[in-house]
């Protein structure tokens, strides 16, 4: 039980397919109700999927785990409608601090710019968010969340899945087109479908300890390199709401984690940090030892993968979460495509082209921070430490230090749904990025881009008008968007980050990312990024 939040007991309830013992074929069974299974069940709904999401639990995670949620994941969670509490019950920071010994020797900001409805990062214990999640489920009609009910196996066909479940009134099965597991690092399914998954254990330990105290810290990060009140080791502090904070303690690999996590071994090494003088209570601890690993494909025939069930990273960087909920916003389009049959099948198989991809990009960069952080020789220390003390006064030195590479979108540049540039273009909003936000007007009302666009393809025109209302490629539709005749670019922002002239064009994927862009309307070019974006033939 903790002292600032009470968990809540979610009712199981039998299904009319238990109750008759009928299996019933459902378009999408999501396997976990942790953020990532919640967030596709929501994505599903978002785009008229009925979906059954089904844990073996009947509450919310046990402690704070996941605690940091960056920008482009609330931009998702914005789109989905549940963005709002998160970041108003959330902590808002961008500025990150690290220090060697005692002095500052880096600062950084995560978003130097203005003009985004989305802070650069929040911090929000993970059973909140869980909670904001699971009432947002609850009140969509085309979510069916079942609790108490345990996947024991899984068997498939050519178009289908067949799920076992047991439940506290006992067995019964259940068929689904697709299955989406999201059932955690240490996956069932994964198991299930004889799925590889393999990488790097770290040999070394770290002590979580939420702390409730009233504090003079800034809401920022800290992130010590050996500091005098935990000599030869690190520490992260960070703030949670409700007055909690957030505190990781280095403890090397020959700790023992049952004997660190008792709290006469852990308020002495918070009050070492703190000084004696300040009163706190421990709220949860935990010890952990991480590791960076990755399925071996993210699709086994009618199963995806998303989440800590296709990728483990280490916790620096705030990658875990964040990164499953882009997996979802890159998945559940592509379905929704391939289950009305307007795309091919194949069409799936680019949700691990996009997505490990991805995965290795932040795997690289786990990995990278837990080697600056936990130097495993004499020669490594030496170098990190030299980095370190040149930090403070050279600037060059900056770029070097690593305390964590926070988490940023893995832009798909390579993707073969893009289409390669003809013309020319600058700035950032290449083909296969995310697209950026920016203030907007529309009829006199203040708002912000991403919110002007439609749930599938867009076609954005910078012009107050376009020759067509939609382009069609197949069965396809994607919906023209006028700046200047739907809204008004309120800062000329829109038109800076997106590098655009006067007729300028951008098709817009469903989870709002570049596919092509051009200087002028031409919609046999757009027809055919449309084919070439949902894998189908161009007409």
């Amino acid at each position: 039980m903790l002292k600032t939040y009470r968990y809540p007991e979610f009712a199981y309830r039998q299904s009319d397919e238990q109750r008759r013992g009928v299996a019933k074929r459902h378009p999408v069974v999501i396997v976990g109700a942790g953020p990532i299974g919640l967030t596709a069940a929501l994505e599903c709904a978002h785009r008229g999927i009925p979906a059954v999401l089904l844990d073996d639990n009947n509450t919310v995670s046990i402690g704070s785990r996941a605690v940091c949620y960056a920008k482009r994941p609330l931009e998702i969670w914005d789109r989905l409608g549940v963005a709002e509490p998160m970041v108003r019950k959330g902590v808002n920071w961008k500025v990150g601090k690290v220090f060697f010994h005692e002095d500052l020797v880096y600062r950084f900001d995560l978003l130097p710019e203005a003009g985004h409805k989305m802070p650069a990062m929040i911090n929000l214990q993970q059973y909140y968010l869980e909670e904001y999640l699971v009432a947002a489920c609850e009140a969509s009609p085309l979510v069916d969340l079942r609790w108490k009910h345990k996947l024991i196996s899984l068997s498939q066909e050519a178009d289908h899945a067949r799920l076992t479940l047991e439940t506290p009134d006992g067995v019964f099965h259940v068929e689904a087109d697709w299955v989406i597991a999201c059932d955690g690092a240490n996956s069932d399914t994964r198991k299930m479908v004889g799925a590889g998954f393999t990488g790097q254990f770290f040999q070394d330990r770290f002590l979580i300890a939420d702390v409730v105290m009233k504090a003079d810290f800034p809401t920022e990060r800290w992130f010590w390199f050996d500091p005098p009140f935990h000599r030869g080791q690190s520490v992260l502090l960070h703030k949670e709401c409700d007055q909690v904070w957030r505190i990781d303690f280095q403890l090397g690999w020959d700790a023992d984690p049952e004997h660190e996590k008792k709290p006469e071994n852990v308020i002495p090494r918070i009050q070492a940090m703190l000084g004696k003088d300040v009163e706190f209570e421990l709220e949860w601890v935990s010890v952990y030892q991480f590791a960076c690993r990755r399925i071996d494909r993210f699709r086994h025939n009618r199963v995806l993968f998303a989440g800590d069930a296709a990728h483990q990273v280490s916790p620096f960087g705030a990658r875990g979460a964040n990164t499953g909920v882009q997996d979802v916003d890159n998945l559940v389009w592509k379905l929704k495509l391939v289950l009305d049959g307007t795309a091919p099948e194949s069409l799936v198989d680019t949700y691990h082209e996009e997505r490990a991809r991805a995965a290795d990009d932040n795997l690289l960069n786990s990995t990278r921070s837990t080697d600056f952080i936990t130097p495993k020789s004499r020669g490594s220390r030496i170098l990190r430490d030299a980095v370190l003390q040149l930090a403070e006064h050279q600037p060059f030195a900056r770029s070097l230090v690593n305390s964590g590479r926070l988490s940023t979108p893995t832009p798909y540049l390579a993707s073969a749904l893009n289409t390669p540039d003809e013309d020319e273009f600058a700035g950032a909003m290449r083909p296969g990025t995310n697209c950026a936000d920016a203030p907007v007007v529309r009829r006199g009302e203040p708002g912000w881009f991403l919110n002007q666009l439609p749930p599938g393809f867009a076609v954005l025109v910078f012009a107050p008008d376009a020759p067509v209302a939609a382009v069609t490629a197949g069965d396809v539709t994607a919906t023209v968007v006028c700046v200047g005749r739907d809204f008004s670019d309120a800062q000329g922002l829109l038109a800076q980050r997106y590098d655009a002239r006067p007729g300028t064009v951008y098709l817009l994927r469903p989870d709002q990312h570049v596919a092509a862009r051009w200087r002028s309307f031409d919609p046999a070019r757009i027809r055919a990024a449309i084919a070439r974006a949902c894998t189908m033939e161009p007409s």
